[in-house]
């Protein structure tokens, strides 16, 4: 696992797939994001993500707490960086 005050990278069994973004990409955020100040619609990728998909928020106190939630679950997250846009994405709209 690396992680610096600005990226996060993990393996599933410690937290998150390195690099898949899946979580900063599909379900809608109301919470305020530095640069986004009205949250992200569902589908719209943060703009904290760098071009690796790592959260440059990661382990500072602008991340909002909502993004803190997001855990690996293999429910949630499947077994790829698609199927979790995929499976996020269902989520989304179902509630």
């Amino acid at each position: 696992m690396t992680q610096t005050a600005h990226h996060f990278a993990a393996t599933p069994a410690s937290g998150c797939r390195a690099g898949c973004g899946g979580c900063c990409i599909a379900p809608s955020i109301s919470s305020p994001i530095p640069g986004m100040p009205n949250g992200k619609p569902a589908g719209v990728r943060c703009v904290q993500l760098d071009d690796e998909n790592l959260c440059k928020l990661f382990g500072t106190p602008q991340r909002p707490a909502v993004c803190g939630n997001f855990d690996f679950d293999i429910e949630l997250c499947g077994n790829s960086s698609e199927e979790a846009l995929r499976l996020i994405g269902e989520w989304e709209r179902l509630t």
